[in-house]
């Protein structure tokens, strides 16, 4: 059988740069944040308890992971005692619509997903 799929782009190809930050922000984790600070920045423990099932290392690497690739951005709050709040960037706003439709994907096919695994796990 041979592959007639389209070559990728340059910009796309599986060495391609962009590939770290796609396996950054599509983490298990990074999903559940961004679902949170699209609704309203949050401080750190209104995360976790929105998350609970994160651990508090597990969410701040990946505060610190989102912030670094300028998806959000942290505040310190002039309250005492002070506080910090994290909030989407105009950039982190922008992959809303693109993650939106992944989500809307896999939800769709999620039948289909699953009729696949046990077709490929009968196989085994």
């Amino acid at each position: 059988m041979t592959d007639t799929s389209m070559p990728l782009e340059p910009a796309l190809s599986m060495d391609a740069p962009h590939r770290e930050l796609l396996a950054q922000v599509l983490d298990k984790w990074s999903l559940s944040v961004l679902n949170e600070l699209c609704q309203a920045p949050c401080r750190f423990n209104e995360l976790r308890r929105a998350i609970p099932e994160v651990t508090q290392k597990s969410l701040t690497t990946t505060l610190r992971r989102l912030e670094r690739n300028g998806i959000i951005e942290r505040r310190i709050l002039a309250t005492r005692p002070v506080a910090v709040e994290y909030r989407m960037t105009p950039l982190g706003k922008s992959i809303r619509e693109p993650v939106d439709a992944l989500l809307r994907w896999s939800a769709g096919n999620l039948s289909r997903i699953e009729q696949a695994r046990a077709v490929f796990d009968e196989g085994l």
